[in-house]
């Protein structure tokens, strides 16, 4: 599986492109802004983009949902309970100093245990509630993108609409935990860590 990194947007949230090597077919998860450079990577890689998919609906892991839309015709995907918030971009953004233009509403609803398939490689959403209520992971083995839900040595923020503490920890441990302890963690904001080293080392999950 080819996977590239970009840090986007002034909150440099990490946007991830993953391509299927024989197929030549992408995904891009979390598209924040910064929509040309997205688009120069899958140029450079030879790689068609057919989904877009949102792991939670904040304005900076969405904000180039739209330009990305009209110039790939991938289709976009969110889970359902953050789909409100795609229509309130500007609104949100605006509230942090910054802006970002809504996005169109999404092709497909991913509920937990869905699966999405690109090229050889398959998806496995994993509903993680508590940074948003419709905020995913997703999962193919040895690999987790798990957007604001898990960082290294941290969790994601729960003090945002639709934010919970308890719930997020239930979802860390009950969820993602439990995945084998080599998977590599690719986070929202931040470098990648494993499975292990947040078992060992997280002082929130202590």
């Amino acid at each position: 599986m080819i996977i590239k990194k970009l840090e986007v947007g002034p909150i440099m949230a990490n946007c991830f492109i993953l391509g299927c090597e024989d197929t030549r077919e992408a995904v891009v998860i979390d598209p924040g802004d910064d929509a040309d450079q997205i688009l120069m990577i899958l140029a450079k890689e030879k790689l068609t983009v057919k989904y877009l998919i949102n792991t939670h609906g904040h304005f900076d892991h969405v904000g180039a949902n739209r330009r990305m839309k009209e110039v790939t015709s991938a289709k976009l995907a969110i889970h359902p309970d953050d789909v409100p918030m795609l229509s309130e971009l500007s609104r949100s953004a605006a509230s942090f100093g910054l802006s970002a233009e809504n996005s169109p509403e999404p092709d497909l609803l991913l509920h937990d245990k869905d699966t999405v398939r690109f090229g050889n490689i398959t998806l496995t959403v994993i509903h993680t509630p508590g940074h948003s209520r419709g905020g995913i992971a997703l999962y193919t083995p040895g690999h987790l993108f798990a957007g604001d839900t898990l960082f290294a040595g941290s969790i994601g923020r729960t003090d945002l609409p639709g934010g919970d503490y308890d719930t997020l920890i239930a979802s860390i441990k009950q969820k993602l935990l439990v995945l084998p302890d080599d998977t590599v963690v690719y986070t929202g904001h931040g470098p990648e860590t494993t499975i292990a080293d947040e078992k060992r080392m997280n002082p929130f999950l202590r």
